[in-house]
This record gives structure tokens, C-alpha cells and sequence, in this order.
């Protein structure tokens, strides 16, 4: 650290060297000496007469060390009652930088003779911790109150949380990053000619990362590199394939706080804005919205879109040349790799294009992340804990083609995984509801969801089925905080939105068939003629018994019946 960057000026010290440069004594002047002068060269010359020239090297160097320290504790005491000197700031990698050095120190040394570029000893590195909240607090005697006795809902459904009030969360956003344990720098693999070798999934835009460098990937170190999308170019969204306008990265990148983000590609949903939302978190929290071009093309013809690029608190960055044809798998690239799109982001808070937030931002990181010392949060599956079971379902509702599903579970197999049990607590489920994502941008959470995504690249884009794999990767190596909350709990800050095929149909009027009315009647018809009735005229037919048989008849006709009915009886038996 040179004097220069302590804020030192030191140009009448450049003075003197050029005068010494040229051979010159700094205490030569155009004047004549003194008769004090003489006198004290007479006294200079009589002490190195008896005590040596050595000695009074020694005996000036003294004298002039303890004068420097006697004015040093004489301007360091007056600095004492001053604010504001030796500030620190926090860079991004974690360091504790100097902004501003006592002078006092500078100067001493400077009057010593030492060099300027004086390196003082840095402060170790300080970290988030956690915290708690006061005694008596509403919150740490909150527990949720059992589900509401409907018979006729039985389905998923909201529950309480208890939220601290905005400006109480907002001022406990922490100051500093949570640590991240074992990694502490994290880069990305980058490949201008792709390699395939040992092929086994993957995509251009994710790589073809071979299983050793899968495995690899797991062994968790202090520096790491490994694939995380966007391999084709040195800088995410350009030319990269998931591109993103210029001034749309130019925007990411100045987001240094909280982002929310979320996406709709084949105009698939419609664009919930969110609601409930602090004017604190308008003015510093980043609302990004990604589009595909279908889905700008029916916002911009719908007139819902125009030259803001903004939709209420939505930007909205169309990403082009998607590198894969199935939206839901593009729409996993802003879902686990926001990390890389937004790279200057401390937090955040991640919806499917379905959920309409209704809860402050900083409420939520206060109360899932925040308070449980955790630095990546997301909620369970409402009804489903095991993997096995999350993939037959997958397969009964067509989400994936079964043979891939099928030879996933048997890859996850053979690694080890097997159906969830109680064993497992304080885990509380291998299924997560994998629609809202909540976490912090240090190292460790940024490598886990790096390693989900690269999973969901080589295998079916079903996140739900590989989370629980990667997620016990993690904790088996390293002391991961992560945090999984109650389904209903998500359901309290986000509303689940009909698809919009789904809108559209419920919004179809009803056709009503229109019947015409039955014609008038026509006159009457003419009377019928009337019958003679005399008894001469009217023969009836006289009903003859037939022979006594009807008895035999009877009891043969329930014989047959009583041996159909044995009959049946064998056939329900069988």
C-alpha cells in the first residue's frame, strides 16, 4: 500500500530528494552562518572528541526516537476525541480495505526517516451470524394453530406467519454476508470449443461435463471451478445463448440488493404484479420479470408493454436465442443461475410465473432466512415426501417422458438413495414445492444451485426429483444452512394463479341454445263417430281356463330359477 492510497500528500518530500539527487545539502542556504551556528558545531565537535562519532550516532538516534514517540502520544491523544477516522469498508470479496489512516502514524513515520508505504494489519473478516429476537417477543411464542375443520376443503390451503413489521425487518437486514463454509471462491467454467468427450447429458449451453467432473464437482474445497451454464461466452447473457439486451445487463448488474425475479416463456401465464409492497422496497429492490419473445409479442400487442420496458414494478428483459425448445427447462436458467445474471445481488426471492407475491420482500428474507441463520430457504411439497412417489407422479400426469424419469430414479439409485423415513429428521421431506426459492448470493448457495441446474441439464428438467440428491451431496460434506418451511407457510406471502389456458377457458361466456317455442295449436280436430252399444250389438269373448298344469308348471319354472341364482352366487365368488 503505497502513501498515495492512504490519502498521504508527499510532495515537499519529492523536494527534498531531487536535492540530495544533485549533491546538495537540504540545510544549504544563500546566507551566512551565524554566530549560534558556530557555537553549536563547536559543541558538535567537542562531544565526538570524547565520546566518538559512533556514539553520538547512537545518542542522536535516541534523542530523536524518543522525541518522535513523546509527539506521537501528544497528537494521538487529541485524535482520540475525534469521529470518523480509520473507517472501513467491506469490497466484494470479503475483505476489510483502509479508507483512511491516522495521519498521525503516517507522519511519525515520515519524520523517522521509514518509508510511506506502511501496511497496517487488517481486522479479520466479520460475517452475519444470526440473531435473536428480544424476550417476550410475539414471534418466539408463535405456533400455528391447527387447520380449520372444513370437511368440504381438503386440499392445500394458507396458514399464519408471523411477519415483523417492515421497518423493523428492513433494519435488520444484515450488514454483513453470512459465511460460507469451505468455498470461499467460486468461478465458472468457461469453453469456446466445446468438449464432448465422455458424453453423458448435457446441453451447449450447460457443457458436457463427464461424470468425474460431476462427482468432482461434490468434493467441496476452499476454490473451486465448475460448470454453470452460460459456457460459451466470458460474460452471461451475451452471445451465450439466453441473451439479454445490453442495457437490461447493464440494469442486473446494478442491482446490489435484494432482487425478485421470475419468468413466463410461451406466454404460458399471465404477469401478476405484486401487491402490498413497502415504498422502501419500490425504490431498492430489483423486480425482474423474463420473457421469451412469444410472450413480448402478446404483451406489447395486448398494449400492456411498451418503451418503460416496466409493467408496475416489473422490468421486463426479454432473453433471446433460448437454448432449449422446452419452456419449462429454459425457464430453470433464471431460476437457479440468477446468481450469474445478477451478479452484484446479496438476496434473492424467486416465483414461478404462476404465484402473485403479496407479502414485503424484506419480510420474507427477515422471517426464512434471516432469523434462522440460513442462507438458502424453500418450502416442501404439500402432500408428497418421497422421491419415488414425486416420480410416478410425474409419470401419471405425462410431465416427462417415462423412460427418462424411470432411468433417472435408477442413476439416483445406484448412488444411494432410498425412499424417505423418519430416519431422515430434522430433514422433513426429499420433495420440495420447487415454485419459490429463497436465498442469499454467498459462495456455498451459489455452488448448490450451479450443481441442481447442472442435474437438471443432464437429466429430465424435473427439479423436484434431483433436489433431495444434491441437497444430501451438500450436507454430507459440509455444514450447509439450509432451511425447509411448511408448504402453507408459502402460501401465506404468494397467491397461485390459474395457467393461462386455463384463464382463458374460464373466461369464455356460455352459449345458451336457443329452442324456439312450440307452434300454436291448430283448431280442433272433428269428433269421432259414436259407437252403438246396444247388448245386441256387442259380442264379448269369454276367457277358457286352460288344462291343470299350471301348479307343475310353477314349481318346475322355480327350480330353474333357484339354479340360475347358485349360479350367480359361484360367479360372484369367483
Amino acid at each position: 500500500m503505497s502513501g498515495g492510497s492512504l490519502g498521504i500528500r508527499s510532495g515537499s518530500y519529492g523536494s527534498l530528494e531531487k536535492q540530495f539527487q544533485n549533491g546538495l545539502s537540504p540545510i544549504q542556504t544563500g546566507r551566512k552562518p551565524s554566530k549560534m551556528l558556530k557555537e553549536k558545531e563547536r559543541l558538535f565537535h567537542w562531544i565526538c572528541k570524547f565520546a566518538g562519532r559512533k556514539k553520538v550516532g547512537m545518542l542522536f538516534l535516541c534523542v530523536i526516537s524518543a522525541a518522535v514517540f513523546v509527539w506521537v502520544l501528544y497528537v494521538g491523544k487529541g485524535e482520540d476525541t475525534q469521529a470518523g477516522n480509520g473507517v472501513q469498508n467491506i469490497n466484494v470479496n470479503e475483505s476489510i480495505s483502509i479508507s483512511d489512516s491516522p495521519p498521525s502514524l503516517i507522519s511519525a513515520a515520515k519524520i523517522a526517516g521509514f518509508a510511506t508505504n506502511l501496511v497496517l494489519p487488517l481486522s479479520p473478516t466479520s460475517y452475519f451470524l444470526g440473531y435473536t429476537l428480544p424476550p417476550g417477543h410475539p414471534c418466539n411464542s408463535f405456533t400455528l394453530p391447527p387447520p380449520p375443520a372444513d370437511k368440504k376443503r381438503t386440499g392445500p390451503r394458507p396458514c399464519p406467519v408471523c411477519y415483523l413489521p417492515v421497518d423493523e425487518a428492513i433494519g435488520l437486514m444484515p450488514k454483513f454476508p453470512s459465511p460460507s463454509p469451505v468455498l470461499t471462491n467460486l468461478t465458472f467454467t468457461y469453453e469456446e470449443n466445446l468438449s464432448r468427450d465422455g458424453e453423458f447429458g448435457g446441453s451447449d449451453f450447460g457443457g458436457y461435463p463427464t461424470l468425474r467432473q460431476r462427482n468432482d464437482s461434490f468434493d467441496i474445497r476452499e476454490s473451486m471451478n465448475v460448470h454453470c451454464g452460460f459456457v460459451r461466452g466470458t460474460k452471461p447473457g451475451r452471445n451465450t445463448g439466453f441473451d439479454m439486451d445490453e442495457d437490461d445487463l447493464l440494469y442486473m448488474e446494478q442491482c446490489r440488493g435484494i432482487v425478485v425475479a421470475s419468468a413466463v416463456f410461451g406466454n404460458f401465464d399471465e404477469i401478476n404484479e405484486p401487491k402490498n409492497i413497502s415504498e422502501y422496497s419500490k425504490q431498492t429492490v430489483c423486480f425482474l420479470m423474463f420473457v421469451d419473445e412469444v410472450t413480448e409479442k402478446y404483451l406489447r400487442s395486448s398494449g400492456r408493454l411498451g418503451a418503460s420496458k416496466k409493467i408496475g414494478l416489473w422490468r421486463i428483459i426479454v432473453a433471446r436465442n433460448l437454448p432449449y425448445t422446452d419452456a419449462r427447462r429454459s425457464g430453470k436458467i433464471p431460476k437457479l443461475l440468477l446468481h450469474r445474471i445478477a451478479p452484484n445481488a446479496r438476496y434473492s426471492i424467486w416465483l414461478d410465473g404462476k404465484l402473485e407475491l403479496v407479502v414485503d420482500p424484506y419480510q420474507i428474507l427477515e422471517r426464512f432466512l434471516w432469523r434462522n441463520n440460513a442462507t438458502f430457504a424453500i418450502s416442501k411439497h404439500y402432500r408428497r415426501f418421497d422421491v419415488f412417489v414425486e416420480a410416478e407422479a410425474n409419470k401419471a400426469a405425462a410431465k416427462y417422458d417415462n423412460a427418462s424419469i424411470d432411468f433417472q430414479i435408477e442413476f439416483y439409485k445406484n448412488e444411494g438413495l432410498t425412499p424417505y423415513t423418519e430416519a431422515k429428521l430434522p430433514l422433513i421431506s426429499d420433495v420440495p414445492e420447487g415454485c419459490v426459492i429463497i436465498r442469499e448470493h454467498v459462495p456455498i448457495s451459489n455452488l448448490f444451485t450451479c450443481l441442481w441446474f447442472n442435474e437438471v441439464d443432464r437429466f429430465t428438467s424435473r427439479d423436484q426429483i434431483s433436489f433431495s440428491t444434491v441437497r444430501d451431496k451438500f450436507l454430507s460434506r459440509v455444514d450447509f444452512h439450509f432451511h425447509m418451511f411448511l408448504d402453507c407457510e408459502r402460501r401465506n406471502f404468494v397467491v397461485q394463479k390459474y395457467h393461462r389456458d386455463v384463464l382463458e377457458r374460464l373466461a369464455a361466456p356460455v352459449i345458451v341454445a336457443h329452442v324456439p317455442p312450440p307452434p300454436p295449436p291448430s283448431s280442433p280436430p272433428p269428433p269421432l263417430p259414436i259407437l252403438e252399444t246396444t247388448q245386441e250389438k256387442i259380442a264379448i269373448p269369454i276367457a277358457r281356463k286352460g288344462p291343470g298344469r299350471r301348479g307343475r308348471d310353477r314349481r318346475a319354472g322355480s327350480k330353474r330359477h333357484r339354479k340360475v341364482v347358485a349360479g350367480n352366487r359361484d360367479i360372484e365368488a369367483n
